[in-house]
Parts: structure tokens; C-alpha cells; sequence
């Protein structure tokens, strides 16, 4: 009888990570000047509230196309998002996903903040939506993903997401530090 091994990955020291590592996956507005301000300021990383009030000036007073109002949504919950305010930014994705169910950004960051605020099932099912549908920085979802079944305590699976982020995206540190953590033994 062959015996297949198993992988066991063992994360060190888990003292379940805080939100601080979760990554955003914000969109490309090209409406609008309002709107596209909001875009750019998702787009650098930006969290300061000024810049939340500059998407709601284009939601409010802009004409988008659908895909722009979903994406400003978007963009408006990953500011709140970055200041970990997990209420609001989902109900901005719900927005979104509302306006245009098929962005699949929509659903990644929605997901963020359901692992945000330690709601990792939910956060799992709205990161795989977004894996399903397709978005435009898959590694982001790997990391959120694997940080989702950190939380559940499902190691082997975290370990293998991690390693998909950094497979599709070897520049980025912070699923290299994740990987750090973990060692894994053959069974």
C-alpha cells in the first residue's frame, strides 16, 4: 500500500493576526473628476477621511456608469477599511456589489473586512465569490483568504494560500513574513 504524504503546516506563535496585514483591492475609476480622485487616493493607499468625503461628492453629485458608481463604493470602503472601520466599508461594498454584483473587488474587500472584524466564514465565502468571478490583483485574495483560515485554524490551507500569493506576486514582503511563521513537516 503506497502512502501519500501529507502536508502539516504549523503556524508559529499564532495570536490570531490582527487586521493590520489585510490587504485591499481598490478600483480604477475612469469617470468623473470627483470620482476619479477617489480612485486615485484608494489607488495610493491613502485613509485619511477627506478623501472618503471625495468619494461621496462624486457618488452624490457625479453621473457614472455603473461600473464607475460600484467601483467608487469600493474605493470609499477601502478608506474605511484602512482606518478599520469594518461596518462602514461593508456597507459600501454591499453597495457596490449591489450596483454591479459581478466585481469581484467588491466581494475581496468585503471579505477583508469580514476577517477584519474575525467573521472568518463570511470572509472566506466572499473571498472565493471574488476568486470565482475574477479580479484584477488575485494575490490580494490569496492573502486575505489565507489569513481567513488562519482564523478558523485551518493552517494547511492558510499556508498554501499564502504561498499562492507570493507565487503570483514574489515582490510582496507581507505573504513572505506570513510564510515565515509556518513549519511543515511531512506525515
Amino acid at each position: 500500500m503506497l502512502k501519500t504524504p501529507h502536508l502539516l503546516a504549523l503556524a508559529a506563535g499564532v495570536g490570531l493576526l490582527g487586521f493590520a496585514g489585510a490587504s485591499q483591492a481598490a478600483v480604477t475609476v475612469l469617470g468623473g473628476g470627483m470620482a476619479r480622485a477617489c480612485s486615485a487616493a484608494a489607488l495610493a493607499g491613502e485613509s485619511a477621511a477627506k478623501f472618503e468625503d471625495i468619494c461621496t461628492q462624486a457618488l452624490d453629485g457625479e453621473i457614472l456608469s455603473l461600473r464607475d458608481r460600484a467601483g467608487t463604493y469600493v474605493n470609499r470602503g477601502v478608506l474605511k477599511l484602512r482606518r478599520k472601520d469594518f461596518k462602514g466599508s461593508q456597507f459600501d461594498f454591499d453597495r457596490a456589489i449591489d450596483t454591479k454584483p459581478d466585481l469581484g473587488e467588491a466581494y475581496v474587500n468585503r471579505g477583508a473586512a469580514a476577517v477584519g472584524a474575525r467573521r472568518y466564514t463570511d470572509g472566506l465565502a466572499d473571498i472565493n465569490k471574488a476568486l470565482e468571478l475574477g479580479v484584477e490583483e488575485p494575490e490580494k485574495a490569496y492573502y486575505n483568504r489565507a489569513l481567513a483560515y488562519e482564523g478558523l485554524d485551518n493552517m494547511k490551507a492558510a499556508y498554501f494560500d499564502y504561498q499562492k500569493a507570493v507565487e503570483l506576486n514574489p515582490e510582496w514582503e507581507q505573504p513572505k513574513k506570513e510564510l515565515a511563521r509556518f513549519t511543515v513537516e511531512r506525515r
